[in-house]
């Protein structure tokens, strides 16, 4: 929806859904706010690693898009980590866990076209 702005020039919003690692959300909140983006945060879990995610909600103009991406991208960094498996819930052979590298961080982000904004 196009909402009618400060002299009434027509605004198309969008909301970004942005899930990241819990370690890389302040970061990525304190950017957005820093550029004069308001931003909600979110507890969420989820993901093979079952570790905590904190998921972003963003209102933002059709134009700015870009540059909310551009600070996901650059404020949520990928890494490796080395975890060590938790022992499986099944009695039998004994299970020996060996740390593991594997790969974290990042984000998955959703662009959503708003049917309508409105701010009080």
């Amino acid at each position: 929806m196009c909402d009618t702005g400060e002299g009434g020039v027509a605004r198309t919003m969008k909301l970004v859904i942005a899930i990241l690692q819990d370690k890389d959300a302040a970061h990525t909140v304190t950017e957005l706010n820093r550029r004069g983006f308001r931003a909600t945060k979110l507890a969420s879990t989820g993901g093979f690693l079952r570790e905590g995610n904190t998921t972003i909600l963003a209102g933002v103009e059709e134009q700015d898009v870009e540059l909310v991406l551009t600070i996901v991208r650059r404020t949520s960094s990928v890494r490796k980590e080395t975890l060590t498996p938790q022992t499986p819930n099944q009695t039998g052979e004994p299970y020996v866990p060996f740390p593991v590298e594997v790969t974290v961080g990042g984000a998955t982000v959703f662009v959503m076209d708003v049917d309508r904004y409105e701010k009080f």
